[in-house]
Parts: C-alpha cells; sequence; structure tokens
C-alpha cells in the first residue's frame, strides 16, 4: 500500500494532496495572487493528513511538482518536500508542473496540448505533448509572437491551456488554435503521476535535487535617484 503526499507550489495555487496507490484522498488549496505558500503549506499537510486519517510515519514518498514556475514558490514546496524525506527517511519524486497541467485537458480533438505558465513580460514557459500526452517538444521559455507553435498548428487542432494562454489569445488568434486560461497546477493531477514513479522506483537524490527553474532569479530594485 503507497501512500504518497503531493505538492504544488510552483504557481499562486499553494496545493496539497494526499494519493493512497495513484487514487486522490484528500485536497487541500487555495490560489492566491498574494503567494501565501509559506503560511498555508505545513497547514495543509497537517490537516490533509488528519482529513486522511493517516500519520505522517505512514507516508510512502513525498511528491514535488519540480517547475518551472516561481521561483519563491518552487523553493518554498522543494524545500518542504525535501526536509520530510529527510525526516522520514522515504524517497523523493519529481513531478513537471507542466505534465500535471497536460493531463488536465477536456474534451477536446486537439492534436495538441500545449500547458503554458506566465513568465515576465511577453514569456512563458511552454511544453508541447500530443494526444496521448506524450511529450513532443521539451520544456522552453519563449517569447509569444504570431508565429509561435506555428509548426504544430499546421499539423492540427492546438489546444493551449493554463495561466500564459492570456498572452497568447490576441497574437495567435486562429481557427486551429483553441484556449483555456483556467487551468492551474494542482496536487490533484499530481496523484497518479506520482504513483507511476513510485512504481517504477523513479526517485530524486534528496541531497542535490534542485527545482527546475528553467529562468536564473532576477531581482528587481528600484533605480536610485
Amino acid at each position: 500500500m503507497a501512500y504518497i503526499l503531493n505538492l504544488e507550489t510552483a504557481t499562486t495555487n499553494c496545493s496539497v494532496s494526499i494519493a493512497k496507490e495513484g487514487e486522490l484522498m484528500v485536497l487541500k488549496e487555495h490560489n492566491s495572487a498574494n503567494f501565501s505558500h509559506a503560511e498555508q503549506l505545513h497547514v495543509f499537510i497537517q490537516e490533509a493528513l488528519e482529513e486522511a486519517a493517516l500519520q505522517i510515519t505512514q507516508l510512502n514518498a513525498i511528491a514535488v511538482s519540480k517547475g518551472p514556475g516561481s521561483y519563491t514558490g518552487l523553493r518554498i514546496g522543494v524545500s518542504a518536500a525535501k526536509g520530510l524525506c529527510f525526516a522520514l527517511n522515504i524517497p523523493l519524486i519529481s513531478i513537471p508542473t507542466l505534465t500535471s497541467m497536460a493531463i488536465q485537458r477536456k474534451d477536446t480533438d486537439a492534436s495538441f496540448v500545449i500547458p503554458v505558465l506566465d513568465a515576465r513580460r511577453m514569456e512563458v514557459y511552454s511544453t508541447v505533448f500530443n494526444q496521448k500526452n506524450e511529450e513532443v517538444r521539451g520544456t522552453e521559455a519563449e517569447v509569444i509572437n504570431e508565429d509561435s507553435f506555428e509548426e504544430y498548428e499546421k499539423q492540427g487542432k492546438v489546444l493551449i491551456l493554463g495561466s500564459g494562454a492570456e498572452k497568447c489569445l490576441e497574437p495567435l488568434r486562429s481557427k486551429n488554435i483553441e484556449f483555456d486560461t483556467a487551468i492551474i497546477p494542482s496536487a490533484k493531477e499530481m496523484c497518479s503521476l506520482s504513483y507511476e514513479k513510485y512504481a517504477s522506483n523513479n526517485f530524486e537524490d534528496v541531497a542535490y535535487f534542485e527545482p527546475f527553474y528553467l529562468k536564473d532569479f532576477v531581482l528587481l530594485t528600484k533605480k536610485k535617484k
């Protein structure tokens, strides 16, 4: 019997789930533009354990959303996951943030699904998946323009989903592109993905694992007068 705690903090959604054999037992999450992960994450973990009637020592693994996403959010999630893995001596599993978004695709005949997360300015983080949810192009940070994803649009209908889809609406208006701006990363979709990795012993090195930032962290400061 495998109980896995899933943590998703890559965006504004602070999300925690517990799964049994890959099936969702409990989900605790709150999506806030204030990025209150530091205050909420450990509270959600405790509440999820209580709701699932589990002791923390009964967990078999911790899964964490690895990014890309918010630098601070990823640090909070990964730090919590690594700390629990060290303390409980259980394995760490990482789930690509955009992969867990891609499997949220609703009924669609799109040939390609492209989850996108908002980055700075006109940039987004994106990965391209086919109808079988297989990755056909790796994760990139890119500036959206009228030619973005053109090679996939020429092959069939494209579904762009996620917070970054807002940036795509105007430059990519096309009959072959659908948009879903409501999709956000959630620990709910991590359940099946983390169990698949657990079953195949696909674990991270707890000591050396780092989030997938994709872009360097930039601290903006006010100019001196």
